[in-house]
């Protein structure tokens, strides 16, 4: 089955939006990516002010030929360029061991 990558990013609340920004400007760099399976940003609704980026692969060699692609490091130029919008961020790791979908 596949792995899935967590970024647990912190970021300040007057820094949430610009962080939605940065994302949405990068969007499609990972679509196209060999074993990239599926991608969501985690808004938070309660307090917290941890955001989750989610990703799905086919294989931990996807993930990480991922990590050392062109296309990835072209993403994160903002972070080099402008400055970090999180003051804190932690990869978190699983494998699926289940998966479910919907039944129309």
């Amino acid at each position: 089955m596949s792995i899935v990558r967590i970024n647990a990013i912190s970021v300040p609340k007057e820094r949430a939006e610009e962080l939605e920004r940065r994302f949405s400007e990068r969007a499609g760099q990972v679509e196209s990516a060999p074993g990239f399976e599926a991608f969501e940003l985690l808004r938070p609704t309660d307090d917290r002010n941890e955001y989750l980026v989610y990703t799905r692969w086919r294989s931990e060699a996807d993930f990480e030929a991922w990590t050392k692609s062109r296309a990835f490091g072209e993403g994160h130029r903002p972070h080099s360029n402008e400055g970090p919008v999180s003051s804190h961020s932690e990869l978190w790791s699983f494998a699926v061991v289940q998966h479910q979908e919907a039944s129309e």
